[in-house]
């Protein structure tokens, strides 16, 4: 199977990047392609991209069986027209658009938690529910998942959209999680599985929407119909990782 990721180079590429490519032929992309150095001598393709060049994405997505596209401004302090509409709008449609015309099977969307963090913080939230975006950045990413359906059921390619919540945020010397990024923890196996469950399971709707958070003993995002759709078992739990005691019944 050929796989095609975008924005390799960033912080989740590249531990994807890594995780992927015993199993797969990778067709490895960035905007900064010199990021990219370590695949030079590997059989994977690596491959400068600028996702707002609708021709470069084109020729991207040739041969490929499955996108994964994680190119985009994450900040969520990011600014509309100095980045979101070129690269999370623009660049995201231009993925989407060279996935159809060139015959790839599926393309796995990085979606954020941030499209419905408007919410209040003690809410669970489930795929059905309506988004709720708090910043431009969760607007850019509702809009993807928006682009994801229409593309899914007009044009009959099937998408994923993967709400990712607090990538990798815990480190044992690092300052302590607040509340919420501990509820929104994922770490890097966990998502790791569940880009690759995402991509390997055979029976999904035309468009699907996964929650991408570990199992943290409490959780942001519920996960009973990512578990229920593509068997995705996370170990992960922020609470345990910060050491923080809870017990069901007295002690």
């Amino acid at each position: 199977m050929n796989i095609l990721i975008t924005g390799a180079a960033g912080k989740i590429g590249r531990d994807l990047s890594h995780y992927l490519s015993e199993a797969f032929h990778l067709r490895i992309t960035d905007l900064d392609i010199e990021r990219l150095n370590e695949y030079q001598d590997t059989r994977h393709e690596i491959m400068a991209l600028d996702v707002t060049e609708p021709e470069a994405c084109q020729k991207a997505c040739e041969g490929v069986d499955v996108v994964v596209h994680l190119a985009g401004d994450p900040s969520p302090h990011a600014g509309f027209y100095e980045s979101l509409l070129d690269i999370n709008i623009k660049g995201t449609f231009n993925m989407f658009r060279a996935a159809k015309d060139q015959g790839v099977r599926r393309v796995i969307l990085a979606s954020s938690a941030q499209t419905i963090e408007g919410y209040p913080i003690d809410a669970q939230i489930y795929p059905d529910m309506p988004t709720q975006p708090r910043n431009l950045y969760g607007v850019s990413k509702c809009f993807g998942e928006s682009l994801a359906s229409y593309f899914a059921y007009t044009e009959g390619l099937q998408s994923v959209a993967i709400r990712i919540g607090a990538y990798d945020d815990f480190q044992p010397d690092g300052p302590p999680l607040e509340a919420r990024d501990m509820s929104a923890y994922i770490s890097p196996a966990d998502l790791c599985d569940l880009v690759y469950k995402a991509i390997t399971t055979k029976e999904l709707e035309p468009f699907t929407i996964l929650h991408g958070i570990s199992n943290n003993r409490f959780k942001r995002l519920n996960l009973e119909s990512t578990q229920k759709q593509i068997g995705y078992d996370p170990k992960s739990d922020a609470f345990a990782l910060s050491q923080i005691s809870l017990y069901d019944t007295p002690r």
